[in-house]
């Protein structure tokens, strides 16, 4: 068997005539494995590939960050569906799906490894810890997913790690089976892809495959299934967590390089302090490379090192997408530390939602009885988890200039340095949170302002506009996204008058009209709204003046979804597809949760506009289990 390793076209090529490569020739690597410690009981894939698949279940795994273990066959697998963009992200030619090669290979019965020249890629699982509901839960791990391999776009130079969720025990699995169902398997499919729609970081959805003979028992025998799913890393804070449980403070400084070096574009471009945290720029975010990375002075004279540099970073990215998730009202249900990404993407979708009727508590985990992952609680609770990651880097960061001296490195802190080095550590820390904090105010008053159609950004337009209309969607129990969506089509002429702002206000409503349980009355109601709408029109006349209205509908329209896959609909799908055998329902899905934006997308008109339409009263604001 040929090494994989370097195959494929050549980099460089426009992703716009760039037409994909085959499966077969899509450059890949094992860059994570090549640089990180392997599990000491399968040291190299050779150990894994000989030992009998039973006796790669679950344990305890030390001193390492992964396994060497292959996927367990699928027997008579069907390939239900793919995501168009994601096979064009990766960089597969159109129709690949359509092979067995490719087939075999999502539904785990195909490795790139040949073991008699131990050429190619095995596969791996990762080994992890994390907070669990504030808890410590001990060695986690991916006990039902299995990374395949990396591969590298030719055309964009992107490399993604690919791998399989539902493909059978690891030593992570600890009492459970390896596999996942079928209808969680249909929701984390369809909204991976729909969150890359809205432009949110997040992992991304291949393809989906149906395991017909594999019955899983959850709250019920289910069929399972296998997401074949990717990201340029799965590394998460709770891989961080597992090594300072266990003391390893050399494996915490190896992860940190590696995650600096590999999967972040090394250790110069990673960002400084800002100079004033109420004004950060482009550059703060994504700042210029070339900057020595341990010649930083940091806020109040704190001499920094690479290290905090990173975790400025890793806190930056996350601040960046839970401002998206706020912005669209897309709650993850369960952000444990083990679910928090270290690129900042939205990670492991279990009891998700997006919000119906605008409720700030509104948690989709019907487990979460004490609402600590609500959707208000999103931003604090990721900090939460940052401030658990500043804890273990915390030895490397507040080591300030000391942090490649011979003696520490090799000792660790000192008695006399330890009150240095946690001062340090904790004012780091709290600085980069006053950033978290700057960053993701900034990042949602942009998302916000783009999403009611304004070009510029006033601070006025916090209080004014973004804090009364919440406040109202609230009150009146309005749907937040179809409110946005709404909003794009009302033209200034329409709120010339105290009358014609009432009668638009009626477009806000549900179709049966008033359904708040405040007491508040229909007629309040539209008069609420149409005060705030008499802020808005004077905000947009600022911005647009009095004639383009066409030209910001279509910017509005750009930011604000038509399409989001909202629990009610995701269970009709499930429905379709597990109970009367449908299978184009996920293709057409599939279609709208990669555009989310477009009017319409070819499909059955009726059923685009129903999942489109008002919820039913019945299928707003549904909770499910973490069971999957």
């Amino acid at each position: 068997m040929t090494s994989l390793l370097t195959n494929g076209a050549t980099n460089g090529a426009s992703n716009d005539i760039f037409a994909g490569v085959s499966l077969q020739d899509l450059p890949k690597s094992n860059t994570f494995t090549a640089n990180l410690p392997s599990d000491p009981q399968f040291k190299s894939p050779s150990d894994s590939h000989k030992a009998a698949r039973g006796d790669l279940g679950p344990r305890m795994v030390k001193g390492a960050l992964y396994t060497y273990v292959r996927p367990e066959e699928t027997e008579d697998s069907e390939l239900l569906g793919v995501s168009r963009t994601a096979m064009k992200d990766i960089g597969l030619i159109d129709g690949q799906e359509n092979t067995e090669e490719f087939k075999e290979t999502v539904a785990g019965n195909k490795i790139f490894w040949d073991n008699e020249t131990e050429e190619g890629i095995y596969p791996w699982a990762q080994c992890y810890g994390g907070w669990q509901f504030g808890s410590w839960a001990g060695q986690l791990g991916d006990g039902r997913a299995i990374s395949l391999f990396e591969s590298t776009n030719p055309s964009t130079n992107t490399r993604y790690e690919i791998q399989l969720k539902g493909a059978g025990k690891t030593p992570y699995s600890r009492f459970a089976d390896g596999k996942a169902v079928l209808r969680s398997s249909i929701r984390e499919f369809i909204v991976s892809e729909a969150l890359n729609g809205l432009h949110i970081p997040t992992t991304r959805a291949l393809s989906l495959t149906l395991a017909p003979k594999s019955k899983v028992r959850r709250e019920r025998l289910e069929p399972g299934a296998i997401v074949a799913r990717f990201a340029q890393s799965w590394l998460r804070i709770g891989t961080f967590d597992i090594i300072r449980a266990r003391g390893d403070r050399t494996l915490v400084r190896t992860l940190a390089n590696y995650l600096a070096e590999h999967v972040y574009p090394g250790w110069e471009s990673l960002p400084s302090a800002l100079e004033d945290p109420s004004k950060p720029t482009s550059s703060a975010i994504n700042p210029p490379s070339g900057v020595p990375a341990d010649k930083v002075q940091g806020a109040e004279g704190i001499e920094e090192n690479r290290y905090t540099r990173l975790y400025r970073a890793i806190c930056r990215k996350n601040a960046l997408t839970v401002a998206a998730w706020q912005a669209y009202a897309f709650t993850n249900g369960v952000l444990n530390t083990d679910n928090t990404s270290l690129l900042g993407l939205s990670l492991d979708f279990g009891p998700f939602a997006f919000l119906d009727n605008f409720d700030p508590s509104y948690t989709p985990n019907h487990d979460d009885h004490a609402l600590r992952y609500s959707y208000k609680n999103q931003p604090s609770i990721i900090w939460w988890n940052l401030v658990r990651l500043g804890e273990t880097l915390g030895e490397l960061i507040g080591s300030g200039p000391k942090v490649d001296e011979k003696t520490f490195v090799e000792q660790g802190v000192t008695e006399s340095f330890a009150p240095e080095l946690i001062k340090r550590a904790e004012t780091i820390i709290g600085n980069v949170g006053e950033e978290y904090k700057t960053i993701f105010l900034n990042e949602y008053s942009r998302l916000m302002s783009a999403r009611l159609g304004l070009v510029s950004e006033q601070k006025s337009d916090f209080e004014k506009l973004f804090s009364e209309l919440l406040d109202t969607l609230e009150a009146l129990e309005l749907d937040f996204n179809h409110f946005f969506r709404r909003l794009s089509t009302v033209k200034l002429s329409d709120l010339s008058t105290p009358d014609s702002r009432t009668e638009k206000a009626s477009i806000f409503f549900h179709s049966e009209g008033m359904t708040a349980t405040s007491g508040v009355t229909e007629s309040a109601g539209k008069e609420r709204v149409a005060a705030w709408l008499e802020k808005w029109a004077a905000r947009v006349k600022q911005d647009w003046g009095e004639d383009r209205d066409v030209e910001r509908e279509a910017a509005m329209k750009k930011v604000n979804p038509k399409f989001i896959p909202r629990s009610w609909v995701l269970d009709e799908i499930i429905q379709k597809v597990e109970h009367q055998g449908e299978r184009d329902v996920l293709k057409r899905a599939m279609a709208m949760a990669e555009h989310p934006f477009e009017e319409s997308w070819g499909g059955d008109r009726e059923e685009e506009e129903r999942w489109c339409g008002d919820v039913p009263r019945e299928g707003r604001m549904m909770q499910c289990s973490c069971s999957s």
